[in-house]
Formats: structure tokens, C-alpha cells, sequence
């Protein structure tokens, strides 16, 4: 349940939110609605949100797979859930976003760079951050300087995500069933 309304004002600003959010994604999302109750705190996310879509220098697989992680050690059901489906949308394969969420139990769904890249986002969530010179170090001659520093970038933009969601109790939307293979009876 919810720690905080679903109803936010119906500002000029939630009207257009809703409307690209239903455009965009099928329903109008959660997060956006507890956002809703402070205008500039929606827009400045949005803000942030939209730039950091335009983040290139990370492959998006990759990127993936540490927002997973990351919102797998939160525990962040809403973020899990989206997240599935963005995997889907992304052409993630299915085994993959699956075993994020236990990816030590069956390394061998990963390649070595994506077990480091889920590694750091991990280290990175713990509180107090984890993160080893000599993981960092693996990661830059891997990656490059400047996916390293999107890759840092997104795992945080993930950590404020999935606090924030879990702070305002929000729980799956049902992206995730939408991607599932019914099965025949």
C-alpha cells in the first residue's frame, strides 16, 4: 500500500505527465504520481530522468543489468518490476533479468564483464558503499573512463529510484506480467 497519494493536484504539469506516460509506457507510472504532490521535484526529476536517456558511452545491456542489481539489493518491488519490462523492451533475454536478482547462483547466464558490472552496482548500493580500488580499476580498462563514470552515474540515478520508491511504499505495476509467455492449458 501506498505511503503516499496516488492523487496528486491536477496540475498542467501532471496533465502532460500522464499523458506522455500513458503514450510511453501504457499507464500513467506510480513514481510519477507521488512526484505529482511537488511540482519542482517532478520536473527537476524529469529533468534528470530525460538527460540521462541520452547516455551513450555505457552499452545499454550492460546499463541494464546494474539498474537491476542495483534495485534488486534495495528491494525495490516497483523498480523490479518495471525494470523487467524494460529488459523486455530492450531485448534483454529473459534468463537474464530473471537471475538478476540471485546472478551469483548461476554465473553462467552472465558473461565476466556483466558479473563485474552487477559486482560494482551492488558494492555501490551497500550502505556504506563497497566498492574496491581493484574492482574500479577491472572496470575502467574494461569500459573506458567514460563509461565508467555513466556506469557510476546510472547505479546512483538507481539507488535514488529505488529508495524513493520504496520509501513511498510503491509496490509492481504489472509491467513484468505483460511480458510473460502465457502458457497453454
Amino acid at each position: 500500500m501506498p505511503r503516499i497519494s496516488l492523487t496528486p493536484p491536477r496540475t498542467l504539469l501532471m496533465r502532460i505527465g500522464s499523458w506522455y506516460s500513458r503514450r510511453t509506457y501504457g499507464k500513467v507510472l506510480d513514481p510519477g504520481r507521488a512526484y505529482g504532490h511537488h511540482s519542482q521535484v517532478l520536473l527537476s526529476y524529469v529533468r534528470l530522468e530525460r538527460s540521462a536517456a541520452k547516455w551513450k558511452a555505457l552499452d545499454a545491456g550492460l546499463k541494464h543489468l546494474a539498474v537491476m542489481a542495483s534495485a534488486a539489493r534495495i528491494n525495490c518491488s516497483w523498480c523490479m518490476d518495471f525494470g523487467y519490462w524494460e529488459g523486455h523492451e530492450l531485448g534483454v533475454p529473459a534468463e537474464k533479468i530473471e537471475r538478476v536478482p540471485r546472478w551469483r547462483e548461476a554465473p553462467e547466464v552472465f558473461t565476466e564483464l556483466e558479473l563485474l558490472v552487477m559486482e560494482y552496482a551492488e558494492a555501490m548500493t551497500e550502505t556504506a558503499p563497497t566498492v574496491t580500488d581493484e574492482l574500479a580499476r577491472e572496470l575502467i580498462v574494461r569500459l573506458g573512463e567514460e563509461a565508467f563514470v555513466e556506469l557510476t552515474a546510472t547505479v546512483a540515478l538507481e539507488n535514488w529510484r529505488s529508495r524513493v520508491n520504496s520509501a513511498f511504499g510503491l509496490t509492481s505495476q504489472g509491467f513484468s506480467e505483460a511480458c510473460r509467455v502465457p502458457t497453454g492449458r
